[in-house]
């Protein structure tokens, strides 16, 4: 009697667990209208970076992207959001984009934050960590932009070496 009762209990909750399991991570941070084009609260472990399918531990380097029909898609590295907006064909004039500040810990316009460009922390290790105010040796978000997309990042050895031998001066 205890088997049949197990039989016909247990797949039940697994069936029950599974569905709880899919609406609770079934939707997507794409999925949310963001009509306020406002920077959105980043839940550990639950958005996932569209370029390098990371998901997003904390709000350190992040940037959100808010595209004309106002899904927000994260990014847990700014280069990731550079290439994905290449992968797609989308003008960053065009877009809404937030940055969280490494200096203020707080969400930033990416186009007018700089940028370090030796920072080993960033999750994907380009080097590129947005500030909200300008240092020595910082750039602009068009410059920034521009190297990733010529690969001019701490990922490539040979300009890691050229930016940490001109720091070391």
């Amino acid at each position: 009697m205890i088997k049949k009762i197990i039989l016909i209990v247990f797949p039940i909750l697994v069936i029950l667990g599974l569905l709880y399991y899919k609406l609770d991570s079934g939707k997507k941070s794409e999925d949310v209208k963001n009509i306020k084009k406002i920077p959105l609260k980043i839940i550990p472990n639950k958005m996932q970076d569209p370029q390098c399918h990371m998901y997003l531990s904390k709000d350190t380097f992040a940037v959100e992207i808010i595209t004309k029909d106002y899904k927000t898609h994260f990014f847990d590295d700014p280069g990731c959001s550079i290439l994905w907006m290449k992968a797609h064909n989308i003008n960053p004039k065009n877009v809404t984009i937030w940055a969280y500040a490494t200096d203020t810990k707080k969400w930033i316009n990416a186009k007018k934050a700089y940028y370090s460009i030796s920072d080993f922390e960033t999750p994907m290790h380009y080097g590129f960590a947005p500030y909200e105010k300008d240092r020595k040796n910082f750039i602009n978000y068009n410059e920034m932009r521009l190297r990733m997309l010529r690969g001019e990042n701490m990922t490539n050895p040979k300009i890691r070496k050229k930016i940490l031998q001109e720091e070391n001066k």
